[in-house]
């Protein structure tokens, strides 16, 4: 085992050595926080350029969506590739733990190499969901912002505004920084560099991917389309309706909060039994 570890050590020094410095200018605009392991992500941009990846499997293209959700069309190429060099990097740095651990042990047996392996594939599963995560969430936060904005967007077209005022209007007062108020402020991007109304509205659906607001964006592009003097009234049964979305989303909420606290209860439990039994079984043995 110590010989796969040198293996393994001189693998990684080598790869760090001939990527360090190679993508600095693909990997100091990433936040820290973000990713976290991103000193380490030469390593993984080196190999997928090594092996000339080509990132067209129908996997990729499932990545590929919930990138463009995160990060917008525009960049999803990039972190789609930066993606995989976190997942490659995060195996690299754990395959490089975990056989020191099995050099230290002497000779790990069986049990240890199906752990090991386990740990490896959990990793790459990890990566993934922390993706998916990532991707509910900003639905999650989007479904509850958008019934406040609807509903004053209603209240200002009722009283004569056209849409893109009411829709300026709202974004350049508003100081959230929230997933739907940043897609907002890409509309009135969109339209101030040249982009059709209609196609930044539908745009801003597609990147949101919230069946209410690609609904809300049907309405919108239908009446600026064909004009529709029902408008204000289709808004308002709308605004009604993702008041309730928001309702069941909140819940939704209270729901994660209320499961995540389950485990930490689990541990206090278990350390209460622990408590309490250890004097009786030890006075049974005293016994």
């Amino acid at each position: 085992m110590i010989i796969v570890f040198v293996v393994v050590l001189i693998v990684f020094v080598t790869l760090y050595l001939l990527s360090k410095g190679k993508y600095d200018e693909l990997i100091d605009p990433l936040d820290k926080k973000e990713y976290k392991l991103k000193d380490l992500f030469p390593m993984g941009f080196f190999i997928l350029e090594k092996v000339k990846y080509k990132y067209s499997t129908s996997y990729d293209r499932m990545l590929l969506t919930k990138v463009s959700e995160l990060k917008g069309g525009l960049y999803s190429q990039f972190y789609l590739r930066v993606h995989w060099a976190n997942k490659i990097s995060f195996v690299l740095f754990v395959l490089l733990i975990l056989t020191f651990i099995g050099a230290a042990m002497g000779k790990p047996d069986v049990s240890y190499i199906t752990f090991a392996l386990l740990v490896l594939g959990i990793i790459v599963y990890v990566t993934d969901q922390e993706l998916n995560d990532k991707v509910k969430k900003r639905k999650l936060l989007i479904q509850i912002d958008f019934p406040d904005f609807l509903n004053t967007l209603t209240l200002l077209i009722n009283a004569g505004m056209t849409v893109s005022n009411a829709w300026t209007l709202i974004t350049n007062e508003s100081k959230k920084n929230t997933p739907l108020y940043n897609e907002l402020r890409m509309v009135i991007t969109d339209m101030a560099n040249g982009k059709a109304e209609i196609t930044a509205y539908e745009d801003f659906a597609v990147r949101c991917r919230v069946p209410e607001v690609m609904k809300f964006i049907s309405v919108i592009t239908q009446n600026l389309k064909k004009g529709n003097s029902e408008i204000v009234s289709l808004l308002k049964y709308q605004a009604f309706e993702c008041w309730e979305m928001r309702k069941h989303a909140a819940k939704r909420i209270g729901e994660e909060a209320t499961t995540k606290m389950l485990f930490p209860m689990m541990l206090m439990f278990l350390a209460v039994i622990l408590v309490v039994a250890t004097p009786a079984i030890l006075s049974l043995k005293g016994v």
